[in-house]
């Protein structure tokens, strides 16, 4: 019983500042609209940026394809026993082929990729620095990986040229690890920057473009295609589960690392592979989006004319990407603005600690290409 009391405690402590979660009922989605705890709403929650996963007759086509090409819906073994089926060939082969790198390697998801990515490189003869607030999945891998971390202020490079110069010849390899569009704040990383002082100290640069992917870049590539570092960046990671509307997730990098991992990475060797039905799927959504651009400039300009919209109000929203935050500093304070835009009719969550620092809670919109103006206008009225 002490032990119940104690995690009973805990979670009243979590109701008391605000922090309690819970698991919603979403009964139906239909295009821009969920229903949500019984109430119709226009879904500005979802990470579907180009509206893929609401492309009815793309789904169609593709459950008839399946059937005639008889995919399983299970894989039932990990890759390295008998869950390698060809498709994953093709949709390596794919993906290196629009990145114009030498490999890709595909994981079950985001969370596999980065808490097994870092153990696998690194060692205790090695060196991670990772920008303060890369996303937790990211942390979690850090923290399983033998070698000593430290995080750099939130992309202020000086900082982390310091840290380089500090580790020069102290370390076997020094990594550097960072988000390319911050999830939570929708600021970008300078991945310019970020290859110079790659290419400067001799280090490993990780980029996770699980929010660029889809969204930047005239064929979708990310951030890292609008800044034409592709190249020279040792890995970038993505993932199916955002604007590519699938599952699982992705890393392009040369034909060595992607041997290497195949062979040390924990989250690959230990999972049973995807579904042949999810791989086939993924093939379709990353051909779909690869020339989406004009949808992707649709939802640029969306995002920036909320964004000044919201400025022009005194709203405290920073970023400049497709994530729209507005930060509201107390727990108390998002929930409630929460419930204001739910009542208005607008589905748009509060993030509170431990997904943001502390003091820094916010609503989060995230747009969608399928939105118009017209969808959105009211919420500058309604925070402001």
């Amino acid at each position: 019983m002490q032990f119940h009391e104690r995690i009973r405690r805990e979670l009243d402590d979590l109701r008391t500042l605000d922090r309690y979660r819970a698991l919603p009922d979403i009964s139906a989605r239909n295009g821009k609209e969920i229903v949500f705890n019984g109430q119709n709403l226009l879904n500005l929650s979802s990470n579907d940026y180009l509206g893929l996963g609401d492309d009815k007759p793309m789904l169609t086509g593709y459950i008839r394809s399946f059937s005639e090409r008889d995919y399983a819906m299970t894989s039932s073994s990990s890759r390295l026993l008998t869950g390698n089926h060809p498709l994953y060939d093709r949709l390596e082969q794919a993906l290196a082929r629009l990145y114009g790198r030498e490999a890709a390697l595909v994981f079950n998801s985001g969370y596999h990729a980065n808490i097994g990515m870092l153990p696998a490189l690194s060692g205790r003869h090695d060196l991670v620095l990772s920008d303060r607030l890369n996303h937790a999945s990211i942390i979690d891998g850090m923290k399983i990986a033998e070698a000593p971390w430290q995080r750099y202020r939130h992309r202020d490079y000086d900082h982390l040229e310091e840290l380089l110069a500090g580790a020069a010849d102290r370390y076997r390899q020094t990594f550097i690890v960072t988000e390319s569009v911050f999830s939570m704040d929708g600021d970008l990383a300078d991945l310019v920057r970020l290859v110079a002082l790659k290419e400067k100290y001799g280090a490993f640069l990780i980029v996770d473009e699980a929010h660029g992917a889809g969204v930047f870049g005239e064929r979708g590539l990310g951030l890292c295609e609008r800044a034409g570092v592709v190249q020279q960046i040792d890995i970038i990671t993505g993932t199916f589960g955002k604007a590519l509307a699938s599952t699982g997730a992705y890393a392009v990098m040369n034909s060595l690392v992607r041997e290497y991992l195949l062979n040390t990475m924990r989250s690959v060797i230990f999972t049973t592979a995807l579904p042949p039905v999810i791989l086939g799927w993924s093939l379709v959504t990353l051909a779909k989006q690869s020339a989406m651009q004009h949808e992707r400039e649709a939802l640029l300009r969306l995002a920036a004319r909320l964004r000044d919209a919201l400025l022009e109000r005194g709203v405290d929203v920073p970023g400049e990407s497709h994530i729209v935050p507005v930060i509201t500093g107390g727990n108390d304070l998002a929930v409630a603005l929460a419930a204001k835009l739910k009542g208005a009719g607008f589905l748009c969550m509060a993030v509170r600690p431990p997904t943001v620092p502390e003091k820094s809670a916010r609503i989060r919109i995230s747009l969608r290409s399928t939105l118009q103006w017209e969808d959105i206008a009211r919420i500058p009225e309604i925070i402001g």
